[in-house]
Parts: structure tokens; sequence; C-alpha cells
């Protein structure tokens, strides 16, 4: 609920322990529904509770015009509609914006293979630490042979070489799995 000098900003007159009451009883009654209905609205579960939030403090505000309407719900089902339209506008020129600037909505990163990835950490479990380090750090961080000899310690000859061990190893695991 609002804090009583932000009540009294947007009402003639401080709440009344029974506005206070009814409106308690109000949302908790349709609050639910109200999150439902912007999720339909929205298609974002996170979205939806922050709209369904921002229209009950809305009803809250205009407590006195909500509960003289024939039919309270409606007039807040209302509210949560015309915000999803609002939102939704905002969330399209946001879109056409950066659309305009370049950004290509296919530039996201396809989903993994979730099966692949499995197979590949538990190949890379069953390599010896050094040889793991070699090909994590050269492959997946494209390290220079230079910079993961740096940074492990050791000769750039032993990157090198474990380096070309590891990932021997890991396709015959690999392929020993698939295969």
């Amino acid at each position: 609920m609002l804090p009583k000098q932000d009540w009294e900003r947007s009402q003639s007159g401080p709440p009344t322990e029974t506005a206070r009451t009814e409106f308690h009883r109000f949302f908790l009654r349709h609050h639910r529904d109200l999150a439902r209905l912007a999720f339909l609205m929205l298609g974002d579960p996170d979205g939806a509770d922050d709209l369904a939030a921002d229209a009950m403090t809305a009803a809250w505000q205009r407590w006195d015009r909500v509960r003289a309407a024939d039919q309270p719900l409606a007039y807040v089902r209302r509210m949560v509609v015309n915000m999803s339209r609002s939102r939704i506008r905002t969330l399209v020129r946001e879109r056409d914006k950066a659309a305009r600037l370049g950004a290509m909505a296919d530039d996201r990163i396809p989903a993994p293979d979730v099966p692949a990835v499995v197979d590949m950490r538990a190949a890379l479990q069953r390599l010896p630490n050094r040889k793991r380090a070699c090909v994590v750090l050269r492959l997946a961080f494209d390290m220079s042979e230079k910079e993961t000899a740096h940074f492990l310690g050791v000769a750039v000859g032993t990157v090198k070489s474990q380096t070309s061990k590891g990932a021997a190893e890991l396709a015959k695991a690999l392929d020993d799995r698939h295969g």
C-alpha cells in the first residue's frame, strides 16, 4: 500500500480504515488474477508481476473512483489492459530503435546442444589437470601458447605438447562415446 503522504497527495483526504480494509480485501482477492491477465497480455512473468503491482498501486491512488465504479474489478482489469498496451508499445519502439541502430534479432547465441556439452564436460574431466588446463585455455579461451605458458608457469613446449595430447585424447573419448 501507499504511504500516507502519497495517499494524501492523490486523494481529497486521508484514507479511512474502511477504505484501507476494502482495498486490502480487493488486493487479496484479485491480485493473482490480475497478474495472470498481465502475463497473458505480455507473455513475460516478471513483467506481468510488475505490471499487476503497478495497476494495484494506481487503483489504490484512485481507490475512491475504483470502489465507486459499478464493477471495481472490471475497472482495474481495464487498467491492466491499458498498461499492458502501453508497455508493449514501449517495447516495440525500443526494438525498432535497436533495429535502426543495426542490431539484428538473429544475433542471439543459439541454445547449446546439451548432450554434447555433457559429453564434452565428462571427457574433459577425464583429462589430467595440466592437459585439461592447456586444452581449455588454448581452445576455449583462445589464449596463445605463450599466454597459456605464462599463465600456467610452464614452458611453451609443454603447452604445445599437452594441448596436442589433450585434444587427441578428447577427440578419441568423444569418438568412442558417439561411435
